[in-house]
């Protein structure tokens, strides 16, 4: 995914640039330097080897939910489109601690206004769904809302659900789903299932 461009440092020179005046600052001190320590440098070259390695389950739009038309209550035809979003592109990124793999899912994509489209705020349903094998071990729908405020060009928008949450996996069977779903909100239902008992 395309990161938001600004003129601040690039995120390794920024790291470098601490680094390098943590070591100034230290040297000072008359202590070991501990980066020169064999048996550290080693621990840190397996971390990173290990890092990198590391197994971090890939993200698809799922087929039939890259784009979402809006047509409201209106019947579905062009001239009563109010507006289509779509996927442009994906990412994530993974962590694991106490037995539990965390990942931090995104989405951007854009929203191009239709006939009746009017400025405002726009609301989406975008749904993750986590798949290991043929079970569902995680799936939340979002409401996503979306500033579009030109009549004549396309909103662009981000989306990220940095909260996916499971079991670490033992195989390499775990599939990540996102995209847009027009179906009811399952934990909606759930709680109008509980009311009527």
């Amino acid at each position: 995914m395309k990161s938001e461009t600004h003129k601040s440092l690039p995120f390794y020179q920024l790291c470098g640039m601490i680094f390098a005046v943590g070591l100034a600052g230290c040297s000072t001190s008359g202590q070991k330097d501990p980066s020169k320590d064999p048996a550290v440098a080693e621990a840190q070259a397996r971390i990173t080897a290990t890092e990198l390695t590391a197994y971090c389950p890939p993200v698809t739009i799922r087929e039939g939910t890259a784009i979402f038309n809006n047509y409201g209550k209106a019947p579905k035809a062009p001239e009563n489109l109010i507006y289509q979003a779509s996927v442009a592109d994906q990412s994530r990124s993974c962590k694991r601690a106490d037995g539990a793999l965390t990942m931090n899912v995104a989405i951007s994509g854009k929203v191009v206004p239709g006939p009746k489209f009017s400025p405002g705020t726009l609301t989406m349903p975008i749904r993750v769904a986590v798949m290991q094998g043929s079970n569902v071990v995680y799936s939340k729908l979002y409401r996503q809302p979306i500033s579009a405020t030109d009549t004549s060009a396309a909103a662009q928008f981000i989306f990220n659900d940095p909260n996916v949450s499971f079991p670490e996996p033992s195989a390499k069977d775990v599939q990540i789903f996102i995209g847009f779903d027009e179906g009811p909100d399952d934990t909606q239902a759930k709680t109008k299932t509980k009311k009527k008992k």
